[in-house]
């Protein structure tokens, strides 16, 4: 879905939360990934000026069951000069907390990020079942 207002932040958060649901995890893990697709969304907005957040289903290829669920987030803003201080508990360049890339990477079982100044961000979390 497209990041380009603070409605859409909401609205992602409830979408990955129902999809997480619908794929049998549990209470809580549905809302870490929900808690983690907000933040990513936040970034995209806020940070990024904008862009994509994507939540998918990750299927076996034989049995066809969910073994768990991905949330991309993309955005072409001006990208991360550094990742690791960025990922450091505290750290900030806004006006947050500096605990929102550091909790998603936390409340998600696996975590990327790849950034090029002046390019873009993209940042994928999955959450297994």
């Amino acid at each position: 879905m497209a990041i380009n207002a603070e409605a859409d932040i909401q609205a992602a958060c409830r979408a990955a939360r129902q999809l997480a649901e619908t794929l049998g995890f549990s209470r809580a893990a549905a809302y870490h990934i929900a808690t983690a697709a907000s933040e990513l969304a936040a970034n995209v907005l806020f940070h990024g000026g904008g862009g994509w957040l994507h939540a998918q289903a990750l299927f076996d290829a034989q049995t066809q069951q969910a073994l768990g669920l991905e949330v991309l987030a993309l955005d072409h803003g001006p990208g991360i000069a550094d990742i690791a201080l960025a990922l450091t508990e505290g750290y900030s360049t806004g006006k947050g907390l500096g605990c929102g890339l550091p909790g998603v990477k936390r409340l998600m079982d696996d975590f990327m990020i790849e950034s090029a100044v002046g390019a873009g961000t993209c940042v994928k979390a999955i959450k297994w079942r």
